[in-house]
Formats: structure tokens, sequence, C-alpha cells
């Protein structure tokens, strides 16, 4: 079966790394045939000594052992089988699944979520049994092959009688391989596409339930099922048809072998025993069910590693020799930075200078670019154009540990890593002391506490909200350390206190880090040292949010959260940055008081809660 590049690159490894099993499954099988080949040749002999009244005990006795062994033969090819399977899938699964976190967000952005899922889960195990089937094809070829052989040393004539039907089983075979191969392709591809949607609806399980548009949603989740049971059905019409053309050629040839064996008894050209192995062997040659068991498992091995071929040949990126200065204080710099998503150039020709150890926050109205924009910054993808540079050095140009060390990170949905509190707060690199302080100045340290078992306790059990993920991903952000910190909307749930001191922590003296915050809120913005204003793609301006505040158009920025002019959280500064921090604070501290009392009431009886 003729294998592409791309997937003969991924299984070729894949088997391997499964060591002598391959090898040691194929001899098995190819000792399973030849023992089945001797079997009805050792019953003709017995039969000939039976009727000839002579002394059939060994041949008796070594039919007996031939059976046996082909019973232990086939036990040792299940065990060598399942065991084969497991370590390639493990295999297939560990290089796909390093290979997307290599990819970060890339994956995403090519793949969907739950089709990747697909890929990586049932595709490896799919693919993952390709070496076995490969090495179960030889003992499938050499069955019908030594049985045509063993045919012709009995007579010629009978292994040209049932030469007459193989060119119609070589065109059946083929063709399946080819209708199986199109045929599993569709299913993935449609099973592939129901996982996606279905991961996508569980993620927003709440707004569906909210929404009630459950019945809606669902259909929309199996809207390409009546394609998987076209392309499932259209799999088993494939293989019923062979089948059927299988059964309706193999037992003419056999009887076919049958009579002109007869007729050779008859004329005394073979024996009694020759009939009886001659009949067994055309069964043997003619039992094309193994070679189409072994097809379709091996079309359908190939077309799960074609899909999972299509995600390791996503180009991850690749990583530099340089290291940073050792007295660098984190100046970020972006160079005529451009980058796509799809036929939109969401940033065009970007130019921005961070200085080392200032706080810049970045705003912009929604689809300006400031996600991706932390992630160039952060290197979690590469620009199309341009270059970003750390204390002088392209990102490109570092070590992947150097890279890593240098930048911390913290997201608006940080994912809760490793077994314990502590061990998603430190992921590996941080003292206990370093994350007990990193989780104070995150406001995380008193929700740790209350856990049953403080940082001890397991991530699975430890009940958090939105608000807490951020803190514990800020916490995490702030154990990192690092010459630059990124945090991309990462206090967007935070309630309005513990946003204020959390702010007071990213912003104020606490770090020497360079900052860069993705800011949705006035208050946020007013805090930083300087503000970077994303418009059409590129920095329409840089300065502090007091004197971008006078700009109308900067002001409408935050329209989602003004009211009559103001916005809350923060007043119009009064021209100096640090009336805008202080009026901002003043304004988040009342609100704080306010929702605080509102709260205490209604626990009074006094009535339900009105947050202001």
């Amino acid at each position: 079966m003729p294998m592409d590049r791309t997937t003969g690159e991924l299984l070729g490894p894949a088997t391997r790394h499964g060591g002598p099993r391959p090898a040691a499954l194929a001899l098995l099988g190819v000792t399973a045939t030849g023992a089945s080949l001797l079997l009805p040749a050792a019953l003709g002999r017995a039969l000939d000594l039976l009727l000839a009244g002579g002394g059939a005990t060994p041949w008796v006795l070594c039919c007996a052992g031939l059976a046996l062994l082909l019973t232990l033969l086939d036990a040792g090819e299940t065990i060598l089988t399942g065991t084969l399977d497991a370590r390639t899938t493990a295999f297939l699964r560990h290089r796909a699944l390093g290979h997307v976190l290599a990819l970060g967000p890339r994956a995403t952005a090519r793949f969907d979520a739950g089709d990747l899922v697909a890929r990586v889960v049932g595709g490896a195990a799919q693919a993952g049994a390709a070496p076995g089937a490969r090495a179960a094809l030889p003992a499938a070829l050499a069955g019908p092959v030594g049985a045509v052989t063993a045919l012709a040393l009995i007579d010629p004539w009978l292994a040209a009688v049932l030469l007459t039907g193989a060119p119609v089983l070589t065109l059946l075979l083929r063709s399946l391989a080819r209708d199986t191969s199109s045929c599993v392709a569709a299913y993935l591809d449609a099973q592939g596409r129901i996982a996606a949607a279905l991961t996508e609806a569980v993620g927003g399980a709440r707004t569906i339930r909210a929404a009630g548009t459950a019945a809606r949603d669902t259909a929309r989740v199996l809207r390409p099922l009546p394609e998987l049971s076209l392309a499932g059905r259209r799999m088993w019409q494939v293989q019923g048809r062979a089948a059927a053309r299988a059964t309706a050629v193999a037992p003419l040839l056999h009887l076919g072998v049958v009579a002109v064996a007869g007729l050779l008894l008859a004329r005394h050209r073979v024996s009694p025993g020759d009939v009886l192995a001659a009949s067994r062997y055309a069964v043997l040659a003619t039992g094309v069910g193994v070679l189409v068991g072994q097809l379709s498992g091996l079309a359908r091995s190939r077309a799960a590693a074609a899909r999972l071929g299509e995600v390791l040949n996503a180009p991850a990126p690749s990583y530099g020799t340089r290291g940073l200065p050792a007295d660098g204080p984190g100046r970020l710099e972006l160079r005529g930075v451009s980058a796509r998503r799809g036929d939109r150039a969401v940033l065009d020709g970007l130019d921005l200078v961070v200085p080392g150890g200032t706080a810049l926050a970045v705003v912009g109205r929604s689809g300006a670019g400031k996600s991706l924009l932390a992630a160039l910054a952060g290197r979690l993808t590469d620009p199309d154009a341009g270059e970003v540079l750390l204390d002088g050095v392209p990102l490109a140009a570092l070590r992947r540990s150097e890279l890593r060390a240098a930048i911390a990170q913290a997201f608006d949905r940080p994912a809760l890593l490793g077994a314990t509190i502590e061990d998603t707060v430190s992921l590996g690199s941080a003292s206990p002391a370093r994350v007990r302080q990193a989780a104070r100045a995150a406001r995380a340290d008193d929700y740790v506490r209350r856990l049953p078992d403080g940082y001890a306790t397991r991530c699975a059990d430890a009940p958090h909200s939105g608000g807490e993920a951020q803190r514990l991903g800020l916490a995490r952000a702030f154990a990192h350390g690092g010459r630059l910190m990124i945090l991309d909307d990462a206090l967007s749930s935070l309630d309005t206190v513990t946003e204020r001191q959390v702010t007071q922590a990213v912003f104020g003296r606490t770090t020497t880090a360079t900052r860069l915050v993705v800011a949705h809120r006035a208050s946020t913005a007013a805090h930083a040292d300087a503000v970077a204003w994303l418009d059409g793609g590129r920095v329409r301006a840089v300065g502090t949010h007091a004197q971008l505040w006078r700009t109308p158009a900067y002001r409408k920025v935050f329209a989602a959260d003004t009211e009559n002019g103001t916005v809350p959280g923060s007043a119009p500064p009064a021209g100096t940055q640090a009336e805008a921090r202080a009026e901002a604070d003043a304004r988040a501290e009342a609100d704080a008081r306010a929702e605080a009392r509102a709260i205490a009431r209604a626990e009074d009886g006094c009535g339900p809660v009105t947050r202001p």
C-alpha cells in the first residue's frame, strides 16, 4: 500500500519506538502461517496411513502439536499486538502533545480545540495500530502464497485452477484499500468537527443555559452527524461489497480445486490425504478475509496518521543560542511589527519602545490587537514582519530557557497547572517563601489559607471563582520574577477593592521589572507610567492617561465603562498623573465601601443587595 511522505515520517519513528516488537510480531505471524500450512499436510498423511492400516499415531500427535502451537502463537500475537499498539500510541500522543505545546496559541489558531483533542487522542490511537497491522501483513500474504505453492507441490493442475481467480482477488483488494481510505478520511473529518463544536458548547454551557438555546446548540453540535453516518455506512458498504465478492469468488475456486483433486484421485495421481490437504489449502488460498481486515485496519491507521501529521507539520517556533545582557533593565522594543490573522492585518508596521523598569498600559478598542501585541512581546507568537527585542536582543535569537526565565505572564483565564496550589504558583521554580510572598502581593494568600490544606490543597479540590483564579495567575507571574512582566487583561475578574490593591502592587515599587499591561479600565490605565493607545493596527499615541484623556477619541475607548462622560473608578484626570491616580483610588474606594454597605444591609435582612 503506498504511503505519503508525511505519514511515513510519522509512522516510521513510531515503529522504531516499538523496538523489536514489530519484528517479533511479524516472526510470530509467519511462524503461525507456517504451522497452518503444515497442518493440512500432516492431516492428509495421517488419513492415508489410517486408510492403509499403518501406524498413524505419530502423525496424529504431530497434528495435535501443531494445533497447540497455533493456539500458543495466537495468544502471543494478541499480547504482542496489544503492547505494540499501546507503546506506539503513547509515543504518538507524547510527540503530538509536545508539538502542540511548542506551537502554543498557534495550535488553536489553526485547529479548533475539540478537533485538536480528537486528533491527538483518538487519532493517535488509530494511527498507533499501524505498526502492528503492517507487521501482520507478511503473514497475511504468506498464507495465500504458501497455500498455492503447496497445491502446486501436490499437483500443478490444482494451483493452476486456483490462480485463475487471482486477478479478480487482486483487483478486489486494491479497490478495497482505495475506497476505505477515502471513507475513513471523511469519517474522521466529520468526527473532528463534532468534537470541535462540542468543546465550544461545553465551554459556553452557562451562556447556553442562560439564553435557553440548548436545543439550537445541540443541533449545531450534531450538524455533521449525517456526514459522519454517511461516511460510516460507506465504510461498511465498501467492506461488505469486498466480502460479498470474495464470498462469490472463493467458493467457486474452492469447488474447482476439490473437483480437479477428485478427478486426479480417480486417476490415482493423488491420494485421499492429498485431496483433504488440497481442500484445506484451497480454503487458505482463497480466504481473503484476513487480508481484507488487515488492509482496512491499515487504511484507517494511515488516514488517522495523515490527520495527526497535519498537526505535526505546523511549524513550531525555533530558538536561538544567545543570552540576555546580565545588567539589562528589561527594555522592550517592537520595530516595524506586522501580524496578520487570516486576511486581516491586525498590527501593521507597529513601532513601540517600553523603557526598562517602567509600567506601560496598552489600551484600544476591541479587536485593536492588544492581546496580539502582548503575545508578540512574550513570544507566544511571532510577527509576520519586523522584530521584537528585549534589552537589544531579538526574542527569536534567545535560548528557550533564557527567554522563559526573563518573561513572566498572566492572563484573563489562567490555567491552574500543577498538582497543588503551591505547584501551580511556583511551577517548580520558586521557593515556598517566594510563593507566599507572591500570593500576598496578588491578594491570593487569604483565599489559599482558607482552603482545607492551604498551599498543599490539590487544585482539583480547590473551589475558585474567576477572580480567585486570576489572583493565582498573578501570584504565579509575581513568583516567576524576570525582567519583563506581561499582564493580558489579568485584572478583569477582580472585585473593586482587590483590583485596587493588586493594581498598586503591579504599578508600585515592589518590582523592578518592566510591565506591559493590557488594560480595559480607565482606572488601570491611570496607574501606569505611560499608556500606548492602539488604533488602526498602529500606536496612535503614547503618553500618560491624564494627557491622553483630553482627546475625545481616547475617552471613547472606555465607552463601555463610561456613564455621563465619566469612567467608574476614574474621574477625568485633573492634568497630572498623580492627580489621576489619586482620583482613581478615591473613586474605587468609595465604590467598594458602597458595595460593602449594600451587602451588609442584605445580610441583616434589610432588603436585597443592590450593587453600586
